[in-house]
This record gives C-alpha cells, structure tokens and sequence, in this order.
C-alpha cells in the first residue's frame, strides 16, 4: 500500500477507496468531500470485481473521492439508498446525492460523470 501521509487528511480527497462500516462514517465522507463515488458491492458480486480496479483508478487519478460499501456487512446503509442489485454506484456531489447507476460501468463513463461535478 502507499506510504505516502496526507499532511491534511480527512479533507483532501484520497488516492485509494475508502472502506465505509455505518452511516455516519458515509455521511461524514460525503460532508467533507465535494465528489463522493460510493461503490456499493459484495464479495461474491464477479462484475464488483471487475469493477474493483476500476474504481481504485478512479480514486488515484481524478479528485473524486471513492468510498466502498460492502452491502453484505452493511445491509441498513444499502437499503437506506435503495440499493437492491451489486454494484450499484452512487455518486454525490455537494453533500447532495445526484446520480445511482446499477451494474458494471466502463472507466471512461465514470470518469465522465466525475468530470461533470468536480469544480
């Protein structure tokens, strides 16, 4: 993993997914970040693997900041946004939820999409 230190952690977005366990930890992510890229996935979801790495590029390579949410261990937060098929992509922007696409999703469209919302 990287051993790099963010010298102002916590409000810079990072370089690698954020693992989510509740929601306040989700609220607190999308309170203090512009762009929230929320995967909602499963261990045992194969298109979630393939999107895997897709995301982590995502999170390295654009100012989104990419947080993961295993449905499996966190079923009250993937309810709680209406997921009901893996992955499911939720993006929010300005604290605001703004966009929930279901499925397997190219890099490009989602980078897009990012684009699109980052100032």
């Amino acid at each position: 993993m990287a051993t790099d230190t963010a010298s102002d952690a916590g409000t810079a977005s990072t370089n690698e997914p954020l693992h989510v366990d509740g929601q306040s930890q989700l609220d607190d992510i999308v309170a203090e970040n512009e762009v929230v890229l929320t995967d909602f996935y499963a261990d045992w979801c194969g298109p979630c693997q393939m999107l895997e790495p897709i995301v982590e590029t995502l999170a390295a390579e654009t100012d989104a900041t990419v947080a993961k949410v295993d449905v499996d261990a966190n079923q009250q937060l993937a309810t709680a946004y209406g997921v009901r098929g893996v992955p499911t992509l939720v993006l929010f922007a300005g604290g605001e939820q703004v966009k929930e696409i279901v499925g397997l999703q190219a890099e490009d469209q989602l980078r897009t999409l990012i684009e699109t919302y980052i100032e």
